[in-house]
């Protein structure tokens, strides 16, 4: 896609610890749209994941889908270990420096929802309406160490129909797919090399700080969630190993009260593709 069909792709300079590194973004809509919405994907994803729900919602919103350092097209940071929330919370704030606005609304996907909750607990924060989709508070060990079995161990693969076969082992807790939508989910994670192979677009070495305390145990950022004032919705696969009922069940009773919809027959994460998951979000945030 370009520019002409729904998107153009941007870029900012952010800075981190280690130095100045570049992300990108995609930006659909009208730029003078004062309603913005920002879509932060999964751990190894990247921001055209958001591809059908920008779609859905560039009419009335300006929605702007990043990649997260180190993932798509963005810049990868000199130093593993700062692939972390704080700088990803930084890097969007400079994003929303350069859009010049007060207030987005947030859609984050599993580490982006997470980014969101901690972006969203910050005083005088400028999330205006926060959609977690399978993300919460408290990330079971379960989850953990089954994402620690595969982030950072991308193989070098001879095709794209290779790599589809990988994302769709790996991505079975997405639940049903179309052929036409398994390509999708893997043709913009994946590139070609100089040797006519196939690799993974994220940096390896996210891996390091995922998996700096081994083994995994479960992963507590109530605090983060109980500061949180803003109208939020939660999203949960039905069959999610990251989300437990009982965690979505906490959150609909302390912080900001989530609102909490499942969706049968997926696990972790509903990928936001589909008319009746796109249909929920939206009716969220135009409410």
């Amino acid at each position: 896609m370009s520019e002409k069909s729904g998107f153009a792709r941007r870029s900012v300079q952010c800075a981190s610890p280690g130095g100045l590194h570049r992300i990108s973004y995609l930006e659909w809509g009208s730029r003078d749209n004062p309603r913005v919405l920002i879509c932060a994907h999964g751990l190894s994803r990247c921001g055209r994941d958001f591809d059908f729900l920008a779609q859905a919602l560039c009419g009335g919103w300006r929605v702007i889908c990043p990649d997260i350092a180190g993932r798509g097209e963005s810049e990868w940071l000199k130093n593993p270990l700062e692939y972390a929330i704080p700088v990803y919370v930084a890097d969007m704030v400079t994003l929303i420096a350069r859009l010049d606005v007060e207030a987005v609304d947030w859609v984050g996907t599993s580490l982006g929802g997470m980014i969101g909750m901690a972006l969203a607990a910050l005083p005088a924060s400028p999330i205006r309406r926060l959609v977690l989709n399978d993300a919460g508070p408290l990330i079971s060990a379960v989850a953990l160490e089954r994402i620690g079995q595969y982030v950072g161990k991308p193989p070098k693969l001879p095709s794209l129909a290779a790599a589809e076969m990988l994302v769709r082992a790996v991505g079975a807790p997405f639940g049903p797919h179309t052929d036409d939508e398994w390509r999708f989910l893997t043709e913009h994670v994946v590139k070609s090399d100089a040797d006519g192979g196939v690799v993974f677009r994220y940096d390896p070495s996210i891996a390091v700080a995922f998996n700096q305390h081994l083994p995994h145990q479960d992963v507590d950022l109530w605090p983060w969630y109980d500061s949180i004032r803003c109208p939020t919705l939660l999203l949960r696969g039905a069959q999610s190993d990251l989300l437990t009922p009982a965690t979505a069940q906490a959150m609909m009773l302390r912080g900001p009260k989530a609102k909490v919809v499942e969706f049968a027959g997926v696990g972790h994460a509903p990928t936001l593709i589909h008319d009746d998951q796109i249909a929920v979000v939206k009716a969220f945030l135009a409410s």
